[in-house]
């Protein structure tokens, strides 16, 4: 090794280290495990303004989705994606009945969101969100963008069963 060399060597700086990720941070390529079932995500969608990121995880030829929202502490939920229509924006109910179980709405927003990979909307943009509850804890979550509507179905996870198993 020649002197310039050595001495560039001693003058660089050493590299950082490097940051684990964290369900916050992973995207497509990454693998993780939700309620001991593992998953690859194969794509996110983010909306900055809720600090929410929507997961999409493939186990086989089954798709989920995990929605992962930040506030005073990290809440998930998993859903499944469920045929249904609605016709337009305003027509979205304050209740909805399906398959017998009453769903209420707990909340509902909208806020631009980006998409990284395989998501139910190949853009981001403006997106609507409508979030349901029952009264035995299951969700129901209705997605707006550019003209379609996306259902799911789903329920709450403990943080404890949400893991990242390999982060790229």
């Amino acid at each position: 090794m020649g002197l310039f060399k050595r001495i560039k060597n001693i003058m660089a700086k050493p590299e950082p280290p490097r940051v684990e990720k964290s369900m916050l941070t992973i995207g497509p390529g990454d693998v993780c495990e939700v309620s001991l079932v593992t998953y690859q995500v194969v794509g996110r969608l983010h909306n900055r303004q809720r600090n929410i990121v929507v997961l999409t995880l493939q186990d086989g030829s089954a798709i989920s989705y995990l929605t992962i929202e930040e506030r005073e502490r990290t809440e998930f939920a998993l859903y499944a994606p469920i045929d249904g229509r609605l016709d337009s924006v305003e027509e979205v109910p304050t209740e909805l009945e399906l398959d017998g179980r009453m769903f209420y709405l707990e909340e509902q927003y909208s806020g631009l969101v980006v998409t990284t990979g395989r998501t139910p909307f190949v853009q981001g943009g403006e997106q609507y969100v409508w979030q349901f509850q029952s009264d035995d804890m299951k969700l129901l979550r209705i997605e707006w963008q550019d003209g379609r509507f996306m259902l799911y179905e789903g329920e709450d996870v403990l943080s404890a069963d949400v893991r990242v198993l390999r982060g790229s």
